[in-house]
């Protein structure tokens, strides 16, 4: 037995050598961090003295006696379900005016991709608290074109969360990308059989382009949909920190922030953090067992 393993050993030798550095980073990186975090959310600890035990108090704490918390449960799950289809629709309508043909669509495909590298930063997200304000260029191009004057939308609490919804939407060059992709995949002789049946443009996106793209579809959905749970740089800095203004923009992450480093109840975002997990993996539970519906993969089933 012993002579296998060390047969096997000196086989895999190589293999197990170039996987130390993921296997390392794993352990003491993701999986390490995740064990610790899930034992402090049933904890009370102030990152000062040693954590004590307080079994299910922090989750019940969340439910029942933090107003703030519900709140930024519903703030995230307005941001999610507005700013997710805003930039997958942004992301498509682009995709589909670069699959016609246009010449240098390299370049295009380089410009619309660039807010995608830019935006999570901290500059456009200044730049864009900037924009928005009351001064702002948004208001002062609102004002040349129409004569109206607009509020300061990211201080208003009617407006805020919407900017910063705007923002998301505007880095949708990835998932224009995904979508490009998808749309040269589908052949042209579908396209060609439904003009020959006199089905016009908008039959042919509802009953072609969009039944074969449902995979791509599927694969942004889930992919933008985790990023938007954990959304954190754009409303912490729009915000100044606060979540403001009236907890308008209070998202999950800046709140579990908020807790774990500004009042130094680190159990506390602990078990934040653990509920994030389960509301993402449920909703990515979700969408993958309704995709069976509508999801078609080409070959006749879904």
């Amino acid at each position: 037995m012993g002579h296998k393993v060390r047969r096997l050993w000196k086989e895999n030798a190589a293999a197990y050598l170039f996987l130390l550095p993921w296997l390392l980073g794993m352990f003491l990186l993701t999986l390490g961090p995740m064990i610790s975090s899930l034992y402090l959310s049933f904890t009370q600890y102030d990152l000062l003295k040693p954590a004590q035990w307080v079994g299910f108090d922090n989750y019940t704490n969340m439910f029942t006696n933090d107003v703030h918390y519900l709140n930024a449960l519903k703030v995230t799950f307005l941001y999610v379900f507005t700013s997710v289809p805003m930039k997958l629709a942004f992301a498509l309508t682009v995709a589909m005016l670069l699959n016609m043909g246009l010449k240098g669509l390299g370049i295009y495909r380089t410009l619309y991709y660039i807010p995608t590298l830019l935006g999570g930063s901290v500059a456009i997200a200044v730049l864009w608290r900037k924009m928005f304000s009351g001064d702002g260029v948004a208001n002062q191009l609102l004002h040349t074109l129409t004569g109206l004057h607009g509020p300061d939308w990211v201080a208003n609490p009617k407006y805020a969360l919407y900017s910063v919804s705007l923002l998301s939407a505007w880095q949708f060059g990835s998932s224009m990308i995904i979508f490009l992709a998808g749309l040269k995949q589908i052949p042209h002789e579908y396209y060609e059989a439904a003009r020959v049946d006199g089905a016009g443009k908008i039959r042919q996106f509802c009953n072609v382009t969009i039944p074969l793209l449902t995979p791509v579809l599927l694969f942004n959905v889930v992919i933008q949909l985790i990023g938007a749970f954990q959304a954190f740089t754009q409303a912490f800095i729009i915000s100044g920190g606060s979540g403001g203004p009236i907890d308008s923009t209070l998202f999950y992450t800046l709140y579990m922030y908020m807790k774990g480093f500004t009042y130094f109840q680190m159990g506390y975002a602990s078990a934040m953090a653990w509920v994030l997990l389960l509301i993402i993996s449920v909703f990515t539970a979700l969408i993958f067992l309704s995709s069976k519906y509508w999801v078609n993969y080409g070959d006749g089933g879904n």
